[in-house]
């Protein structure tokens, strides 16, 4: 029997040096002193382990990885006018990709129903051979890479609901059916990728599916989207491990985007992939992306931890709405996703 839910950390996330900017040590004391608060919501807390360099090479080249590497060690560098690189960051990077496989292989060896890894940098905007939008190393990539090269997994679903596109996740498996990506973020906004007509390349057409919502979206259009898209397109799947790119900056007091999301609504966004896998009876981890204002960024996670773990709350009472973005979703995919019809 599967024990407590886990959460996954290193003190090298803190010593990944951003200066002044909005991806700073302070995101992960907020959430840990929350939590704190909070008794740890019945997780267990685990350190997480170095990230093998074959499991990180199997979606970022050596070359890349080496270049990261000899940027930290000369004691950092900018690698984008938004991404920079400090004498600690290839470690705290190391860890980072390193908590998302431990996060996998926890999972799938049924140590624990459910896991948060949090850690920085983020990584849903790293591409293979570059960085960017703070992102380092592709954290929730390299996890699911991992549990189909290394765990033999057929199947794994990322649902990304950072209000920024994970573009690197979305071109990483764009043309493979074995990872659905399925990703609700503002449009337009950074890095201006993710239209509704991106839907995956060759054999992975239909498994990339991009959810943009206009400026404003908030908990009524978000419950919607995932539970009269992402759910159904999850049963349709049926993945056998379900990857939460948590990113936590869709919340309305975010600095850097212009949704409306609540605690509430990542509560529900949670709760609801939480009844998807125990529908389908396969674990749900998620993996820390964004989230810039440390007071709801710290709450939101609390929040989604809470209604991942031991106990969670009731679903709320009263079915959600089908909202014209639902419903657009559904005919447009339902060529690929005959299911979703109806």
């Amino acid at each position: 029997m599967a024990g407590a839910p886990v959460f996954l950390a290193h003190p090298s996330s803190l010593a990944h040096d951003t200066g002044m900017h909005p991806e700073q040590p302070a995101r992960i004391t907020a959430i840990e002193h929350e939590l704190e608060e909070r008794g740890w919501l019945g997780y267990e807390r685990l350190q997480s382990e170095s990230v093998e360099r074959s499991v990180l090479s199997a979606v970022h080249p050596e070359r890349y990885i080496d270049a990261i590497e000899a940027a930290s060690a000369r004691g950092g560098a900018l690698l984008d006018p938004d991404t920079a690189i400090s004498e600690g960051s290839f470690l705290a990077a190391l860890h980072s990709a390193g908590g998302a496989v431990q996060l996998v292989d926890l999972l799938l060896d049924r140590a624990t129903p459910f896991g948060f890894s949090c850690h920085r940098p983020p990584g849903h905007h790293a591409l293979p051979a570059r960085a960017m939008g703070f992102c380092l190393f592709n954290n929730v990539a390299v996890a699911a890479q991992h549990a189909l090269s290394g765990r033999s997994l057929e199947r794994v679903l990322v649902f990304d609901w950072d209000v920024h596109h994970g573009n690197g996740t979305n071109d990483i498996f764009h043309s493979t059916p074995s990872v659905l990506y399925v990703s609700i973020h503002q449009w337009p906004l950074y890095p201006g990728t993710g239209p509704a007509a991106d839907t995956g390349s060759g054999e992975g057409a239909g498994y990339t599916v991009n959810l943009p919502v206009p400026p404003g979206s908030g908990d009524d259009l978000y419950r919607s989207l995932v539970d009269h898209v992402v759910v159904p397109l999850g049963r349709a799947f049926e993945p056998q491990l379900i990857l939460i790119s948590a990113g936590f900056d869709a919340h309305r007091d975010d600095p850097l985007a212009d949704c409306s999301v609540t605690d509430a609504g990542f509560t529900a966004m949670a709760a609801s992939m939480r009844r998807l896998g125990q529908e389908l009876d396969v674990p749900v981890g998620a993996v820390l992306e964004g989230g810039y204002a440390l007071g709801p960024l710290a709450r939101s996670v609390a929040a989604t931890l809470e209604a991942l773990g031991p106990a969670p709350h009731a679903p709320p009472d009263g079915a959600v709405a089908l909202t014209p973005l639902a419903h657009e979703a559904l005919a447009r995919l339902e060529p690929w996703w005959p299911a979703l019809a109806g």
